[in-house]
């Protein structure tokens, strides 16, 4: 080990990469299933919906009266308003449900960037939200979020597999919220369908667990890397988990799958 790797605090990682650990925990298998489902940019439309909800509360001065309880709150029920817009577009017209998904997405980002137009500190704020303070997350953030994801894990392998598609919709929603929190929206889009995509030679729950693992080891590389060269932490674990996307598509291949000449 190099005297400069000596000199970084690595427990300064500890706690975001026990959150990485936990947005995976929940965010593989939904990943799963929202592809195959085939409405990859559900993600994002929910995730951004509910950074709105973020700017909205902040705008009206909720933050300061509530504190992080009501921004969770607020951004909570913009999520789940989406998730009810999204399940009624799915039902009305289920043949364009990917393009109204993509519509839900950028209509929320424009009105973000509408809301915080005239804010001195937007482009920060618009920016936080986007690529996430992963660096900055602490142990006491951790502890509300784990409990919700237990919760979430518990009805996913329980009863939300006999839901109906409301249900699998809220469940999403409430789960994005926590991690649009924690992580921003690139790493929620990221998180949710790099380790699907990467492991999709798998089924059940050995899909889940290499899942998991490429999930793992993208957020450790990542986070690692941004430390020892001073760069931004989600942006370089989004980037490293692409990276491992693109190597689980070369490596691991669907069974009975046959190269094409």
């Amino acid at each position: 080990m190099t005297a400069e790797l000596q000199g970084f605090d690595w427990s300064l990682l500890a706690a975001p990469f026990v959150a990485g650990l936990l947005v995976l925990a929940t965010h593989v298998p939904l990943g799963a299933e929202v592809l195959r489902r085939g409405i990859i940019f559900i993600d994002l439309a929910i995730a951004q919906v509910a950074a709105l909800g973020v700017i909205a509360a902040g705008l009206a001065g909720l933050d300061e009266h509530g504190g992080a309880l009501t921004t969770q709150l607020a951004a909570g029920m913009a999520a789940v308003a989406g998730a009810v817009l999204l399940t009624w577009t799915e039902r009305r017209w289920p043949d364009i449900q990917e393009a109204l998904i993509g519509l839900v997405f950028v209509f929320a980002a424009a009105a973000g960037i509408l809301l915080l137009a005239h804010h001195p500190q937007g482009g920060e704020h618009l920016r936080d939200l986007l690529a996430g303070q992963l660096l900055w997350v602490s142990w006491q953030q951790l502890l509300p979020v784990a409990v919700l994801y237990i919760g979430v894990v518990a009805l996913w392998f329980g009863p939300a597999q006999r839901w109906p598609r409301l249900g699998f919709y809220l469940l999403f929603a409430v789960t994005v919220t926590a991690s649009v929190q924690l992580v921003g929206v690139l790493l929620v889009f990221t998180s949710l369908i790099a380790p699907a995509v990467a492991t999709r030679a798998f089924t059940g729950m050995r899909r889940i667990f290499f899942g998991c693992l490429v999930g793992a080891a993208g957020y450790a590389a990542g986070l690692g890397l941004s430390l020892y060269v001073d760069l931004p932490a989600g942006a370089t674990v989004v980037c490293c988990l692409c990276l491992l996307t693109l190597a689980g598509l070369c490596f691991l291949r669907p069974a009975g799958y046959t190269r094409q000449p």
